[in-house]
């Protein structure tokens, strides 16, 4: 068993229950369990420091052991209060030696205690959902980004932070926006966040979908998935969207579009996944009925806005696990999920593990990706190589037992081609 590092954990008696999570969570990753059989032998983060502020799950602590296997030290701290599982967090500190600072249903000022706590290892690459760290190290620390090598990013949220902070000039060190490989957002965003939003709301309602109006609010990758998903368990969907593309493809896709000002008089069921802030505001939760219910599966707690919800209301309480009740004037309630944080991981456990096999495949090998090319990467954001995408698909249908064709070499010479026509 490796010397206990430091770390803020809420009870390390915990640890032997999360080692056999994550033993079990391992087996369902074979993608990153064959990074890792590699990085064991090659060791291409041999003494960096890697500071990772991500969901603390069973997931994230098989990517940690990744990382740590291919020689980084590793620090880890949770992006989000309410996503920790404390099992893990006792686990891989105890039995993993990585050290973790994560408590579920901390407190704000511990929250960036811990992100602190990860700043202060001196990262050479940052890993975050959220970009937390590279705030923090933008708005705080610019002393030691003369130390850093580049960062990754996990997130819709976060690339549409660092995006702005490129576009006005102001990211001091290159990032690889995981959100955007294809084997990311494609799969964790659809198919992992429309099965993990619904398991969270039904965990804490214990609610039949069935015949009920649910509202989702975006239709990028993330809103594709839960109304997809909600459709398929029976419900009639709505979606809210500013974007025509992608209202149009709703539309398309057979899902009722209007106004959130239209949805919110018949809506059973609210569902935020836009990355923005105040999609749901007072006048719409004016306007909902009895008895509606409100989540968000969007990284941070802003897209419904609370505040406004809390001062017009006249009593409040918990009714069940991550299920709060408020009371208006009139008599009329409205419940909040998971105090308006993602639901998918305050209320049940994010995303399966088969799918975030391949996005966090992603961010260890982007992790050798900065290391490697560092020297030639310039302040910007930037996209997976798409030979690390194809890598990453390839290993996939392997570990699935699935064989695929490949082109003949005339097939590719005639794409290839321009002079052979009919």
């Amino acid at each position: 068993m490796p010397e206990v590092v430091t770390h803020d954990v809420k009870d390390l008696d915990l640890a032997d229950k999360g080692k056999l999570k994550i033993e079990l969570i391992d087996k369902r990753m074979k993608v990153l369990a064959s990074i890792r059989e590699r990085f064991e032998k090659e060791r291409p983060l041999e003494g960096i420091r890697l500071s990772a502020c991500l969901h603390v799950t069973t997931e994230t602590a098989n990517l940690a052991r990744t990382l740590k296997a291919g020689g980084a030290d590793v620090v880890l701290c949770a992006s989000n209060p309410l996503s920790t599982q404390d099992d893990v967090a006792a686990a891989l500190v105890k039995h993993y030696g990585i050290s973790t600072f994560a408590i579920k249903g901390e407190d704000n000022d511990t929250y960036y205690r811990h992100i602190t706590a990860a700043v202060d290892h001196h990262p050479q690459v940052t890993m975050d959902d959220g970009a937390d760290v590279i705030g923090v190290l933008h708005a705080e620390r610019q002393d030691q980004i003369p130390e850093i090598l580049g960062g990754t990013e996990e997130t819709t949220t976060g690339v549409i932070r660092l995006n702005s902070m490129a576009a006005d000039g102001v990211l001091k060190f290159p990032v690889v926006a995981v959100n955007e490989a294809n084997t990311k957002h494609l799969f964790d965003n659809r198919y992992g966040t429309g099965q993990s939003t619904i398991d969270g709301i039904i965990r804490a309602t214990n609610m039949l979908l069935a015949g009920l109006d649910v509202v989702v609010a975006g239709y990028g990758w993330c809103g594709r998935g839960v109304a997809m998903r909600a459709a398929g368990m029976g419900a009639r969907v709505t979606v809210i969207e500013v974007d025509p593309l992608r209202a149009l493809e709703a539309v398309m896709d057979g899902y009722q579009v209007t106004t959130m000002a239209r949805a919110a008089g018949y809506g059973d069921l609210f569902v935020t996944a836009t990355g923005d802030k105040h999609v749901i505001r007072s006048e719409h939760m004016e306007a909902m009925k009895d008895g509606a219910i409100i989540c968000n599966t969007g990284h941070f707690n802003v897209e419904i806005d609370i505040p406004a919800l809390q001062k017009m209301s006249t009593s409040h309480r918990t009714v069940r696990d991550f299920m709060e009740e408020y009371t208006l004037p009139e008599g009329r309630v409205l419940f909040l999920l998971a105090e308006g944080r993602l639901v998918n991981l305050a209320a049940a456990e994010g995303h399966p593990a088969q799918v975030m096999d391949m996005s966090f495949a992603n961010q260890a090998l982007a992790a050798e990706f900065i290391v490697t090319h560092h020297r030639e990467l310039v302040n910007r954001v930037y996209s997976v190589p798409k030979d690390i995408d194809e890598q990453i698909a390839e290993l996939k249908l392997q570990t699935m037992g699935i064989e695929i064709d490949k082109l003949t070499p005339e097939q590719e010479k005639y794409l290839a081609s321009w002079n052979e026509g009919t």
